[in-house]
């Protein structure tokens, strides 16, 4: 156990509502419990361990609620100190008179994440889990939640943890050898130290890659809808969003500000931004309007670019080109308002169009070719191909692991020149840092703080 103190918090949103959860943890638990909780029916009936009990909550001889107990023994909590939940009526006034209670029988209350905190420092959960804790309690979306639930079950920690572990073998023997530098011997094998590296390289810059991915999953894939006044910019985010959310008219320009919502595909979040036209404009608002299009583009990691299907086909290629998407950016070019146009027509046009990437001909109208776009902004995230993989979201693990794989590489390059050992172990002891930072192995007071100082008080 680390902390003396016994910590309590309630553990639910606030305000009113049906019941509500206050949690104590720390060796004092049981005993403060059995100053004011009577079991119903028997006075002096045992409160056992993993077990829940009906009764009156008491201060001196006044009634204060009827409450359910449960309470959990050391180490089989999840803090892994004695623990009691009292799930009580959800009145604010119940709730602080309780917390009240408990503090003056000795109980402090608990700082932000503590409960949690608690649970690492006792070697409940490995760091990267219980950072998990907090994705899972502000997950929005279905993928983000498998995403949490993943790394919460310590896929991520145990992939770390045997990174970490095939690595300490070699750096032993490695350390070994500078023991013994004034008779040069070696206990490492450099081929299989180089070709070990090597895999280990390629699995964090795997791991690395994919924050890309897991970032925009965890919150929420933004796409901006780019293009000229009155191609249906406003009609297909109606479209999408399956309610009338933007102004829609044939007066160029209706669009003056950003229009923002999110809707939900197949557990993937997306953040749908419709930018004002993109147009020559004296109009100072609409001007302002325009800027900010180009500003929120920036940002989004999808951008729809759309364009009248009638035009000809040299002024889609210009209108396409104006849009000029960042590496890791992907674009889905829409040829809107192709019920306008004969099958034929719209295919030929569809054809002939060269450009690096998707291209798509809708009706947001007559909401025509909707599912074939939804299909393609699934692609863009990767979703599918990624989902049954490890994926960090975690920008802390992502510059640890950037960390990590830049000491690899020095080890590698410094094998293929062969290079002192001393220097080498030096690496290797970065590599092994910046792993052991992820799990928590190696942590320091100031990391834990940032890390726990953004959960809730109650977790």
């Amino acid at each position: 156990m680390i902390h003396d103190t016994t910590i309590c918090a309630v553990a639910t949103p606030p305000g009113r509502g049906a019941i509500a959860v206050i949690r104590m943890s720390g060796k004092e638990s049981l005993s403060i419990l059995k100053k004011i909780f009577i079991p119903a029916g028997k006075k002096h009936q045992e409160i056992l361990p993993n077990t829940t009990v009906y009764g009156t909550l008491v201060d001196g001889t006044g009634e204060i609620d009827r409450v359910v107990v449960s309470y959990y023994r050391a180490p089989r909590s999840y803090t892994g100190e004695d623990v009691v939940e009292i799930s009580c009526h959800g009145s604010p006034y119940i709730q602080q008179t309780i917390l009240h209670l408990l503090i003056r029988l000795g109980a402090v209350m608990a700082q932000p994440g503590e409960f949690t905190l608690r649970a690492f420092l006792n070697g409940k959960v490995e760091l990267s889990q219980a950072e998990a804790v907090a994705d899972v309690v502000a997950a929005s979306s279905e993928a983000s939640l498998k995403l949490a639930l993943r790394q919460m079950r310590g896929d991520f920690a145990r992939e770390i943890a045997s990174l970490r572990d095939r690595l300490l073998h070699f750096s032993s023997l490695l350390e070994l050898e500078l023991d013994f530098a004034e008779e040069d011997v070696e206990f490492a094998d450099r081929y299989k130290l180089l070709d070990l590296i090597s895999g280990i390289k390629r699995k964090i810059d795997h791991l690395t890659q994919s924050f890309r991915v897991g970032k925009v999953i965890k919150d929420g894939v933004p796409v901006a809808i780019l293009g000229k006044t009155n191609v249906g910019k406003s009609t297909l985010l109606n479209a999408l969003l399956r309610e009338e959310k933007a102004i829609v008219s044939e007066i160029p320009g209706t669009t003056r500000d950003v229009i923002e919502d999110v809707i939900e595909l197949e557990g993937v979040l997306f953040r749908f931004i419709d930018t004002a036209g993109i147009r020559k404009s004296k109009g100072r608002i609409e001007q302002i309007g325009i800027r900010r299009s180009f500003e929120k583009a920036s940002s989004a990691a999808i951008l729809l670019i759309v364009i009248d299907i009638r035009e000809k086909i040299e002024e889609i290629q210009k209108q396409a080109a104006v849009v000029t998407p960042s590496p890791d950016q992907r674009c889905i070019v829409l040829l809107n308002k192709a019920d306008l146009l004969p099958a034929a027509s719209v295919e030929e046009k569809v054809n002939r169009l060269e450009l690096p990437w998707p291209v798509l001909a809708i009706s947001a109208k007559n909401k025509e070719g909707l599912r074939n776009l939804e299909q393609q902004l699934l692609e863009a995230v990767q979703y599918h191909a990624a989902s049954n993989e490890i994926i960090i979201t975690n920008a802390r693990h992502y510059e640890a692991l950037m960390h990590a794989s830049e000491a690899a590489g020095r080890i590698i390059e410094g094998l293929k020149q062969q290079i002192p050992s001393d220097l080498i172990a030096m690496d290797m002891r970065e590599v092994l840092h910046h792993l052991g930072v992820i799990s928590g192995t190696i942590t320091t007071e100031e990391i834990l703080q940032n890390i726990f100082k953004n959960f809730c008080i109650g977790k």
